[in-house]
Protein backbone atom coordinates (compact mmCIF):
# COMPACT_ATOMS: atom_id res chain seq x y z
CA UNK A 1 0.00 0.00 0.00
CA UNK A 2 3.13 2.38 0.58
CA UNK A 3 4.44 1.65 -2.97
CA UNK A 4 1.39 2.18 -4.49
CA UNK A 5 0.98 6.01 -2.36
CA UNK A 6 4.62 6.07 -3.19
CA UNK A 7 3.99 5.66 -7.09
CA UNK A 8 0.43 7.84 -7.07
CA UNK A 9 2.10 10.68 -5.59
CA UNK A 10 5.32 10.56 -8.12
CA UNK A 11 3.32 9.25 -11.38
CA UNK A 12 1.21 12.18 -13.22
CA UNK A 13 -0.39 9.09 -15.53
CA UNK A 14 -1.47 7.04 -12.39
CA UNK A 15 -2.88 9.76 -10.81
CA UNK A 16 -4.89 11.11 -13.62
CA UNK A 17 -6.36 7.29 -14.27
CA UNK A 18 -7.23 6.70 -10.87
CA UNK A 19 -9.00 10.51 -11.07
CA UNK A 20 -10.74 9.14 -13.85
CA UNK A 21 -11.67 5.70 -12.97
CA UNK A 22 -12.91 7.02 -9.46
CA UNK A 23 -14.62 9.94 -11.42
CA UNK A 24 -16.20 6.92 -13.88
CA UNK A 25 -16.96 5.16 -10.42
CA UNK A 26 -18.98 7.58 -8.70
CA UNK A 27 -20.98 9.15 -11.98
CA UNK A 28 -22.01 5.07 -12.83
CA UNK A 29 -22.96 4.54 -9.33
CA UNK A 30 -25.00 7.32 -8.92
CA UNK A 31 -26.82 6.76 -13.00
CA UNK A 32 -27.10 3.43 -11.96
CA UNK A 33 -29.62 4.10 -8.87
CA UNK A 34 -31.10 6.66 -10.73
CA UNK A 35 -31.69 3.89 -13.35
CA UNK A 36 -32.74 1.46 -10.42
CA UNK A 37 -35.18 3.83 -9.35
CA UNK A 38 -36.59 4.97 -11.96
CA UNK A 39 -36.96 1.26 -13.61
CA UNK A 40 -38.94 0.09 -10.27
CA UNK A 41 -41.31 3.17 -10.17
CA UNK A 42 -42.12 2.23 -14.00
CA UNK A 43 -42.76 -1.02 -13.65
CA UNK A 44 -45.10 -0.39 -10.93
CA UNK A 45 -46.91 2.40 -12.58
CA UNK A 46 -47.35 -0.59 -15.58
CA UNK A 47 -48.87 -2.51 -12.74
CA UNK A 48 -51.32 -0.08 -11.91
CA UNK A 49 -52.52 0.21 -15.51
CA UNK A 50 -53.12 -3.46 -15.90
CA UNK A 51 -55.47 -3.04 -13.31
CA UNK A 52 -57.13 -0.05 -14.76
CA UNK A 53 -57.27 -2.14 -17.77
CA UNK A 54 -58.80 -5.08 -16.24
CA UNK A 55 -61.17 -3.16 -14.24
CA UNK A 56 -62.07 -1.04 -17.50
CA UNK A 57 -62.28 -4.53 -19.87
CA UNK A 58 -64.76 -5.75 -16.87
CA UNK A 59 -67.07 -2.61 -17.52
CA UNK A 60 -67.05 -2.87 -21.13
CA UNK A 61 -68.03 -6.62 -21.17
CA UNK A 62 -69.99 -6.22 -18.84
CA UNK A 63 -68.57 -9.50 -17.65
CA UNK A 64 -70.58 -11.47 -14.47
CA UNK A 65 -68.02 -13.14 -11.95
CA UNK A 66 -68.30 -17.12 -10.67
CA UNK A 67 -65.79 -18.34 -7.64
CA UNK A 68 -64.78 -21.65 -7.66
CA UNK A 69 -66.87 -23.80 -5.19
CA UNK A 70 -63.39 -25.43 -3.61
CA UNK A 71 -60.70 -22.95 -3.87
CA UNK A 72 -57.23 -24.25 -3.55
CA UNK A 73 -53.90 -22.09 -3.44
CA UNK A 74 -52.38 -20.96 -6.42
CA UNK A 75 -49.00 -21.45 -7.30
CA UNK A 76 -48.21 -18.35 -9.52
CA UNK A 77 -48.17 -14.99 -7.08
CA UNK A 78 -48.87 -13.13 -10.22
CA UNK A 79 -52.13 -13.54 -10.46
CA UNK A 80 -54.79 -10.89 -10.65
CA UNK A 81 -57.63 -11.05 -8.82
CA UNK A 82 -61.23 -9.71 -9.92
CA UNK A 83 -64.15 -9.85 -7.08
CA UNK A 84 -67.16 -7.81 -6.25
CA UNK A 85 -66.00 -6.05 -3.52
CA UNK A 86 -69.71 -6.88 -1.49
CA UNK A 87 -68.71 -10.00 -1.48
CA UNK A 88 -65.64 -9.53 0.70
CA UNK A 89 -68.19 -9.77 3.81
CA UNK A 90 -68.99 -13.28 2.57
CA UNK A 91 -65.58 -14.49 2.56
CA UNK A 92 -65.21 -18.01 3.88
CA UNK A 93 -61.70 -17.53 6.08
CA UNK A 94 -59.30 -14.49 6.45
CA UNK A 95 -56.35 -15.46 4.48
CA UNK A 96 -55.64 -14.92 1.31
CA UNK A 97 -56.55 -18.07 -0.36
CA UNK A 98 -59.03 -18.25 -3.03
CA UNK A 99 -61.55 -15.86 -3.66
CA UNK A 100 -63.26 -13.92 -2.22
CA UNK A 101 -60.68 -12.23 -0.61
CA UNK A 102 -61.94 -10.22 2.63
CA UNK A 103 -61.26 -7.04 1.11
CA UNK A 104 -63.32 -3.84 3.25
CA UNK A 105 -67.00 -3.29 1.74
CA UNK A 106 -65.49 0.62 2.95
CA UNK A 107 -62.88 0.89 0.20
CA UNK A 108 -63.11 4.47 -1.57
CA UNK A 109 -62.25 3.90 -5.57
CA UNK A 110 -59.31 4.11 -6.75
CA UNK A 111 -55.79 2.26 -5.85
CA UNK A 112 -55.17 1.44 -2.56
CA UNK A 113 -52.55 -0.96 -0.66
CA UNK A 114 -54.92 -3.24 1.85
CA UNK A 115 -53.01 -5.97 4.13
CA UNK A 116 -54.81 -9.57 4.10
CA UNK A 117 -53.59 -12.13 6.40
CA UNK A 118 -50.51 -10.60 6.43
CA UNK A 119 -50.17 -9.93 2.63
CA UNK A 120 -50.20 -7.05 1.37
CA UNK A 121 -52.36 -6.54 -1.77
CA UNK A 122 -52.50 -3.60 -4.42
CA UNK A 123 -56.28 -3.20 -4.98
CA UNK A 124 -58.00 -0.72 -7.22
CA UNK A 125 -61.93 -0.40 -6.47
CA UNK A 126 -63.96 0.67 -9.71
CA UNK A 127 -67.95 1.07 -9.83
CA UNK A 128 -69.05 0.18 -12.97
CA UNK A 129 -71.34 1.07 -15.49
CA UNK A 130 -74.51 -1.11 -13.52
CA UNK A 131 -73.68 0.64 -10.28
CA UNK A 132 -71.18 -2.31 -9.32
CA UNK A 133 -68.27 -1.87 -6.94
CA UNK A 134 -65.70 -4.22 -8.05
CA UNK A 135 -62.21 -4.74 -6.99
CA UNK A 136 -59.10 -6.06 -9.05
CA UNK A 137 -56.40 -7.02 -6.50
CA UNK A 138 -52.51 -8.30 -7.37
CA UNK A 139 -49.97 -8.97 -4.53
CA UNK A 140 -47.54 -6.64 -3.73
CA UNK A 141 -44.78 -9.10 -3.17
CA UNK A 142 -45.20 -10.33 -6.59
CA UNK A 143 -45.04 -6.80 -8.03
CA UNK A 144 -41.87 -6.04 -5.99
CA UNK A 145 -40.35 -8.99 -7.64
CA UNK A 146 -41.50 -8.06 -11.16
CA UNK A 147 -40.94 -4.48 -10.91
CA UNK A 148 -37.00 -5.48 -9.27
CA UNK A 149 -36.46 -7.82 -12.14
CA UNK A 150 -37.15 -5.45 -14.42
CA UNK A 151 -35.27 -2.18 -12.76
CA UNK A 152 -31.98 -4.75 -12.44
CA UNK A 153 -32.20 -5.17 -16.55
CA UNK A 154 -32.07 -1.46 -17.08
CA UNK A 155 -29.32 -1.27 -14.87
CA UNK A 156 -27.56 -4.24 -16.24
CA UNK A 157 -25.94 -2.32 -19.53
CA UNK A 158 -24.20 -0.08 -16.78
CA UNK A 159 -22.80 -3.10 -14.99
CA UNK A 160 -21.18 -4.73 -18.25
CA UNK A 161 -19.60 -1.58 -19.86
CA UNK A 162 -18.48 -0.11 -16.85
CA UNK A 163 -15.03 -2.05 -17.13
CA UNK A 164 -15.62 -1.95 -20.48
CA UNK A 165 -14.72 2.15 -19.72
CA UNK A 166 -12.41 2.12 -17.53
CA UNK A 167 -10.14 -0.10 -19.55
CA UNK A 168 -10.27 1.98 -22.02
CA UNK A 169 -9.99 5.52 -20.09
CA UNK A 170 -6.60 3.51 -18.75
CA UNK A 171 -5.48 2.67 -22.77
CA UNK A 172 -6.67 6.22 -23.89
CA UNK A 173 -3.80 7.64 -21.06
CA UNK A 174 -1.42 5.48 -21.76
CA UNK A 175 -1.88 6.54 -25.19
CA UNK A 176 -1.80 10.73 -24.26
CA UNK A 177 1.38 9.74 -22.24
CA UNK A 178 3.35 7.94 -24.73
CA UNK A 179 4.80 11.07 -26.89
CA UNK A 180 6.85 11.57 -23.78
CA UNK A 181 7.69 8.19 -22.65
CA UNK A 182 9.25 8.14 -27.00
CA UNK A 183 10.95 11.41 -26.01
CA UNK A 184 12.34 9.99 -23.13
CA UNK A 185 13.74 7.02 -24.73
CA UNK A 186 15.08 8.93 -27.55
CA UNK A 187 16.57 11.23 -25.10
CA UNK A 188 18.58 7.91 -22.97
CA UNK A 189 19.51 6.91 -26.41
CA UNK A 190 21.50 9.99 -27.16
CA UNK A 191 25.27 9.61 -27.19
CA UNK A 192 27.25 12.17 -24.89
CA UNK A 193 27.61 14.55 -27.72
CA UNK A 194 24.26 14.39 -29.48
CA UNK A 195 23.38 18.11 -27.75
CA UNK A 196 21.10 19.10 -31.17
CA UNK A 197 17.92 20.15 -30.40
CA UNK A 198 14.58 18.14 -29.42
CA UNK A 199 12.04 18.43 -32.10
CA UNK A 200 9.21 20.09 -30.04
CA UNK A 201 6.67 20.16 -32.92
CA UNK A 202 4.99 16.67 -32.77
CA UNK A 203 4.45 17.19 -28.80
CA UNK A 204 1.55 17.86 -27.28
CA UNK A 205 1.23 22.00 -25.81
CA UNK A 206 1.73 21.19 -22.42
CA UNK A 207 5.08 19.90 -22.54
CA UNK A 208 6.38 22.03 -25.29
CA UNK A 209 7.38 24.67 -22.69
CA UNK A 210 9.35 21.92 -20.77
CA UNK A 211 11.06 21.00 -24.00
CA UNK A 212 11.86 24.19 -24.90
CA UNK A 213 13.86 24.69 -21.22
CA UNK A 214 15.42 21.46 -22.28
CA UNK A 215 16.97 22.70 -26.24
CA UNK A 216 18.19 26.05 -24.15
CA UNK A 217 20.17 23.75 -21.76
CA UNK A 218 21.28 21.52 -24.68
CA UNK A 219 22.40 24.55 -26.34
CA UNK A 220 24.55 26.27 -23.37
CA UNK A 221 26.12 22.82 -23.07
CA UNK A 222 27.25 22.18 -26.35
CA UNK A 223 28.03 26.21 -25.82
CA UNK A 224 30.36 25.25 -23.04
CA UNK A 225 31.93 22.09 -24.49
CA UNK A 226 32.98 24.16 -27.74
CA UNK A 227 34.24 26.70 -25.34
CA UNK A 228 35.96 24.06 -23.21
CA UNK A 229 37.27 21.88 -26.68
CA UNK A 230 38.33 25.22 -27.83
CA UNK A 231 40.75 26.05 -24.72
CA UNK A 232 41.98 22.82 -25.05
CA UNK A 233 42.96 23.15 -28.45
CA UNK A 234 44.65 26.82 -28.02
CA UNK A 235 46.09 25.99 -25.70
CA UNK A 236 47.80 22.85 -26.87
CA UNK A 237 48.81 24.95 -30.21
CA UNK A 238 50.40 27.97 -27.39
CA UNK A 239 51.97 25.26 -25.68
CA UNK A 240 53.55 23.43 -28.97
CA UNK A 241 55.79 27.00 -29.79
CA UNK A 242 58.01 26.39 -26.39
CA UNK A 243 57.91 22.85 -26.39
CA UNK A 244 59.74 23.18 -30.05
CA UNK A 245 61.94 25.88 -29.13
CA UNK A 246 63.17 23.61 -25.68
CA UNK A 247 63.79 20.63 -28.19
CA UNK A 248 66.01 22.98 -30.40
CA UNK A 249 68.00 23.78 -27.46
CA UNK A 250 68.30 20.55 -26.22
CA UNK A 251 69.42 19.69 -29.61
CA UNK A 252 72.17 22.06 -29.81
CA UNK A 253 73.15 21.13 -25.82
CA UNK A 254 73.86 17.62 -26.99
CA UNK A 255 76.42 18.74 -29.55
CA UNK A 256 78.35 20.09 -26.49
CA UNK A 257 80.82 19.23 -24.27
CA UNK A 258 79.47 17.79 -21.23
CA UNK A 259 80.72 15.47 -18.46
CA UNK A 260 78.33 12.12 -18.10
CA UNK A 261 76.42 13.03 -15.01
CA UNK A 262 75.62 16.47 -17.09
CA UNK A 263 74.48 14.37 -20.36
CA UNK A 264 72.34 11.53 -18.27
CA UNK A 265 70.27 14.51 -16.71
CA UNK A 266 69.98 16.15 -20.76
CA UNK A 267 68.27 12.48 -22.10
CA UNK A 268 66.19 12.92 -19.30
CA UNK A 269 65.41 16.71 -19.91
CA UNK A 270 64.84 15.38 -23.54
CA UNK A 271 62.84 12.48 -22.77
CA UNK A 272 60.36 14.76 -20.46
CA UNK A 273 60.43 17.51 -23.66
CA UNK A 274 59.09 14.38 -25.67
CA UNK A 275 56.47 13.17 -23.80
CA UNK A 276 55.02 17.22 -23.52
CA UNK A 277 55.09 17.55 -27.09
CA UNK A 278 53.06 13.81 -27.32
CA UNK A 279 50.33 15.07 -24.76
CA UNK A 280 50.31 18.13 -26.82
CA UNK A 281 49.62 16.35 -30.54
CA UNK A 282 47.23 13.65 -28.44
CA UNK A 283 45.45 17.22 -26.91
CA UNK A 284 44.85 18.06 -30.54
CA UNK A 285 43.71 15.12 -31.89
CA UNK A 286 40.86 14.62 -28.87
CA UNK A 287 39.56 17.76 -29.56
CA UNK A 288 39.67 17.49 -33.36
CA UNK A 289 37.66 14.15 -32.68
CA UNK A 290 35.16 15.43 -30.17
CA UNK A 291 34.29 18.40 -32.19
CA UNK A 292 31.69 17.22 -35.22
CA UNK A 293 31.24 20.36 -37.10
CA UNK A 294 32.94 20.70 -40.41
CA UNK A 295 33.68 16.74 -40.89
CA UNK A 296 33.69 15.28 -44.68
CA UNK A 297 30.93 12.63 -45.57
CA UNK A 298 32.91 8.66 -44.97
CA UNK A 299 34.76 7.36 -47.15
CA UNK A 300 35.72 3.82 -48.47
CA UNK A 301 38.96 3.18 -46.42
CA UNK A 302 41.46 0.12 -46.97
CA UNK A 303 42.01 -1.68 -43.22
CA UNK A 304 45.16 -3.18 -44.77
CA UNK A 305 46.24 -0.15 -46.20
CA UNK A 306 45.40 1.63 -42.78
CA UNK A 307 47.66 -1.08 -40.65
CA UNK A 308 50.69 -0.66 -43.39
CA UNK A 309 50.75 2.83 -42.61
CA UNK A 310 50.69 2.64 -38.85
CA UNK A 311 53.11 -0.63 -38.44
CA UNK A 312 55.64 1.61 -41.08
CA UNK A 313 55.32 4.83 -38.47
CA UNK A 314 55.28 2.43 -35.50
CA UNK A 315 57.69 0.07 -36.49
CA UNK A 316 61.06 1.55 -34.90
CA UNK A 317 59.32 1.27 -31.25
CA UNK A 318 58.51 -2.76 -31.94
CA UNK A 319 61.89 -3.28 -33.02
CA UNK A 320 63.74 -1.83 -30.47
CA UNK A 321 61.71 -4.46 -28.12
CA UNK A 322 61.86 -6.87 -30.27
CA UNK A 323 58.41 -7.26 -30.50
CA UNK A 324 56.09 -10.04 -33.25
CA UNK A 325 54.64 -7.13 -34.59
CA UNK A 326 52.25 -7.45 -38.32
CA UNK A 327 49.12 -8.14 -40.05
CA UNK A 328 47.17 -11.87 -39.70
CA UNK A 329 46.51 -13.36 -43.09
CA UNK A 330 42.84 -12.65 -44.07
CA UNK A 331 41.24 -10.79 -47.20
CA UNK A 332 41.14 -7.15 -46.83
CA UNK A 333 37.84 -5.59 -45.99
CA UNK A 334 36.86 -1.88 -46.85
CA UNK A 335 35.01 0.27 -44.16
CA UNK A 336 32.79 3.69 -44.05
CA UNK A 337 34.65 6.10 -42.21
CA UNK A 338 36.88 8.91 -42.82
CA UNK A 339 41.04 8.03 -43.34
CA UNK A 340 41.98 10.12 -40.41
CA UNK A 341 39.71 8.86 -38.28
CA UNK A 342 40.72 4.88 -38.51
CA UNK A 343 44.25 6.26 -38.88
CA UNK A 344 44.40 7.77 -35.42
CA UNK A 345 42.38 4.87 -33.84
CA UNK A 346 44.78 1.94 -35.06
CA UNK A 347 47.75 3.86 -34.07
CA UNK A 348 46.56 4.59 -30.73
CA UNK A 349 46.21 0.86 -30.37
CA UNK A 350 48.92 -0.48 -32.03
CA UNK A 351 51.16 2.23 -29.56
CA UNK A 352 49.36 1.20 -26.37
CA UNK A 353 49.81 -2.34 -27.10
CA UNK A 354 53.99 -1.63 -28.41
CA UNK A 355 54.14 -0.01 -24.86
CA UNK A 356 52.87 -2.33 -22.69
CA UNK A 357 53.75 -5.40 -24.22
CA UNK A 358 57.04 -7.20 -22.80
CA UNK A 359 60.19 -7.18 -24.41
CA UNK A 360 60.04 -10.33 -27.12
CA UNK A 361 56.59 -9.98 -27.14
CA UNK A 362 53.61 -10.45 -29.78
CA UNK A 363 51.16 -7.58 -31.60
CA UNK A 364 48.95 -8.99 -33.89
CA UNK A 365 46.49 -6.84 -36.28
CA UNK A 366 43.83 -8.46 -38.04
CA UNK A 367 40.31 -7.79 -39.69
CA UNK A 368 37.31 -10.43 -40.56
CA UNK A 369 33.79 -10.05 -41.25
CA UNK A 370 31.15 -11.10 -38.57
CA UNK A 371 27.21 -10.82 -39.03
CA UNK A 372 27.42 -8.24 -41.64
CA UNK A 373 30.12 -6.20 -40.15
CA UNK A 374 33.90 -5.49 -40.43
CA UNK A 375 35.66 -6.37 -37.04
CA UNK A 376 39.12 -5.68 -36.45
CA UNK A 377 40.70 -6.69 -33.79
CA UNK A 378 44.16 -5.37 -32.02
CA UNK A 379 45.78 -8.50 -29.64
CA UNK A 380 49.08 -8.40 -27.39
CA UNK A 381 50.65 -10.41 -25.02
CA UNK A 382 51.16 -8.07 -22.03
CA UNK A 383 49.03 -8.28 -19.04
CA UNK A 384 45.65 -6.95 -19.99
CA UNK A 385 43.43 -4.84 -18.28
CA UNK A 386 41.41 -5.87 -15.44
CA UNK A 387 37.90 -6.24 -15.97
CA UNK A 388 36.62 -3.54 -13.42
CA UNK A 389 38.83 -0.93 -14.92
CA UNK A 390 37.65 -2.08 -18.86
CA UNK A 391 34.96 0.76 -18.82
CA UNK A 392 36.88 3.57 -17.11
CA UNK A 393 40.49 3.33 -19.68
CA UNK A 394 38.02 5.32 -21.94
CA UNK A 395 38.05 8.36 -19.33
CA UNK A 396 41.06 10.90 -20.09
CA UNK A 397 44.45 10.78 -18.36
CA UNK A 398 43.07 7.73 -16.50
CA UNK A 399 45.76 4.86 -16.49
CA UNK A 400 45.41 1.81 -14.54
CA UNK A 401 47.15 1.61 -11.39
CA UNK A 402 50.59 -0.35 -10.93
CA UNK A 403 51.56 0.36 -14.27
CA UNK A 404 55.25 1.32 -15.12
CA UNK A 405 54.58 2.51 -18.45
CA UNK A 406 54.86 6.20 -19.32
CA UNK A 407 52.21 7.69 -21.25
CA UNK A 408 49.22 10.07 -21.53
CA UNK A 409 46.09 8.34 -20.59
CA UNK A 410 44.11 10.11 -23.70
CA UNK A 411 44.62 7.17 -26.24
CA UNK A 412 41.60 4.86 -25.55
CA UNK A 413 39.90 8.76 -24.74
CA UNK A 414 40.65 9.51 -28.88
CA UNK A 415 39.65 5.58 -29.74
CA UNK A 416 36.02 5.67 -27.86
CA UNK A 417 35.86 9.82 -29.18
CA UNK A 418 35.59 8.85 -32.44
CA UNK A 419 33.95 4.87 -32.17
CA UNK A 420 30.89 6.61 -30.32
CA UNK A 421 30.93 9.84 -32.96
CA UNK A 422 30.95 7.36 -35.97
CA UNK A 423 28.37 5.18 -34.61
CA UNK A 424 30.70 2.49 -34.02
CA UNK A 425 31.36 -0.04 -31.22
CA UNK A 426 34.54 -1.19 -29.37
CA UNK A 427 35.03 -3.77 -26.74
CA UNK A 428 37.99 -5.01 -24.90
CA UNK A 429 38.78 -7.92 -23.35
CA UNK A 430 41.75 -10.88 -23.15
CA UNK A 431 43.70 -12.16 -25.53
CA UNK A 432 43.85 -15.17 -23.60
CA UNK A 433 40.57 -15.49 -21.57
CA UNK A 434 41.46 -18.75 -19.46
CA UNK A 435 44.78 -16.89 -18.19
CA UNK A 436 43.26 -13.85 -18.34
CA UNK A 437 45.95 -11.98 -19.74
CA UNK A 438 46.80 -10.03 -22.70
CA UNK A 439 44.79 -7.05 -24.02
CA UNK A 440 42.17 -7.64 -26.93
CA UNK A 441 40.75 -4.70 -28.37
CA UNK A 442 37.46 -5.48 -31.02
CA UNK A 443 36.54 -2.78 -33.02
CA UNK A 444 33.05 -3.65 -35.29
CA UNK A 445 32.82 -0.78 -38.43
CA UNK A 446 29.90 -0.12 -41.42
CA UNK A 447 31.71 -2.38 -43.84
CA UNK A 448 31.56 -0.37 -47.44
CA UNK A 449 29.15 -1.66 -50.03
Amino acid sequence: MDGFKKRLGESVQLRLSVALSLAILIIAFVAGVFAYVSAFDEAHEMQDDTLRQMAELFDRQQMTLKYPENPVEEDDETRIIVQYLADGSQASGNDDVGTPLPFPTTLADGLSTVPIAGEAFRVLVKTTRQGQRIAVAQETGARDTDARASALRSVLPFLILLPVLLLVVSDLVRKLFRPIATLSSEIDRRDEQELHPIDEQHLPVEIRPFVVAINRLLKRVAQSMETQRRFVADAAHELRSPLTALSLQAERLAAADMSAPARERLLQLRRGIERGRNLIDQLLTLARVQSASGLALPTAVSVHDVYRRVLEDLWPLAEVKHLDIGVEAGEDVRVMIHDADLLAVVKNLVDNAIRYTPEGGRVDLSVTLENGAALLQIKDSGPGIASEEQERVFDPFYRSLGTQVSGSGLGLSIVKAIMDRTGARVRLGFTDERERRGLCVSLWLTVSR
